[in-house]
């Protein structure tokens, strides 16, 4: 009798995405895969709709995840925004009492991998490997400690992107830490510089920049990477048994920044984050 085949969850799926990337070749491997996006059906795909800065939101498909099957093999966390890219911002944009990039991009992947973690360690404890994939940045490396654990910084909402992807990758390690002796890895990941639509809502306030990103698209797409090219390298990661549970940037295991090794700092943010969880 056949395996039965594996499941993956996609978030972050829509048009020209990484996520969307991912999650055919996944299906084209053979996966079952389901796919998320805030709110426009994937065409062709098991789809369900997901907003990480709404936690009810995160109830809801955690809850239909769970009537549709109680074994998650690989979650793929590729959802998130990065606005403001024109730094005209000078104080903090909130959602929920929070900056919204660390709402939508650490508090709410974070929200989101808890509530799928039983299913999660159902297909550890069966297979003895099931993997979570934290889609970060190399600009975590402009994260601080000080703006992770809520101590006052001034504002630059690329910090503060870099600040949201600079704890998830201390979230990754935390999860090792806790359930790696289960089986379940945790890898985040930098994919490179991709030509997605990711900086498409960072410019809805810059017109302007908007049509010149457009005009500028024939090159982007040649001097960076395509989401198929870097869905080959986190399909890579999700599927080979020997991908460590660290920092990769690209294929490859590497050092993240000092500030990601910083263990009091990831206690400390743990602690915050499970009173945030309740």
């Amino acid at each position: 009798m056949p395996a039965p085949a594996r499941r993956a969850v996609v978030t972050g799926a829509g048009p020209g995405s990484i996520g969307e990337a991912v999650a055919a070749r996944l299906a084209t491997d053979g996966w079952d895969v389901v796919v998320t996006t805030r709110a426009t059906p994937v065409a062709g795909r098991d789809w369900h709709p997901l907003d990480l800065a709404d936690r009810a939101s995160v109830a809801a498909f955690a809850g239909w995840y769970a009537d549709r099957s109680d074994r998650l093999d690989l979650l793929v966390n590729s959802a998130g925004i990065h606005l403001d890219l024109g730094s005209r911002w000078t104080e903090p944009q909130l959602l929920d009492g929070h900056e919204i990039h660390w709402r939508t991009n650490y508090l709410g992947t974070v929200d989101l991998t808890t509530a799928l973690l039983p299913a999660l360690l159902t297909a550890a404890d069966a297979t003895g490997d099931a993997r979570v994939l934290h889609v970060v940045s190399q600009l975590h490396e402009r994260g601080t400690v000080d703006a992770m654990l809520g101590r006052p910084v001034d504002y630059d909402s690329w910090a503060a992107y870099g600040t949201s992807k600079l704890a998830l990758v201390h979230h990754a390690a935390s999860l090792v830490e806790e359930y790696g002796d289960r089986g379940l890895r945790a890898i985040p990941v930098h994919p490179g510089a991709v030509s997605t639509n990711i900086a498409n809502r960072g410019l809805e306030t810059r017109p302007v920049l908007r049509r010149l990103r457009n005009l500028a698209r024939p090159l982007e797409r040649r001097v960076l990477m395509t989401p198929t090219a870097s869905a080959r390298v986190l399909v890579g990661l999700a599927t080979d048994p020997a991908t460590p549970s660290s920092y990769h940037h690209k294929a490859h295991a590497t050092e993240p920044s000092e500030a990601a090794g910083d263990l009091v700092a990831r206690a400390e943010l743990a602690r915050t984050t499970a009173s945030w969880l309740g």
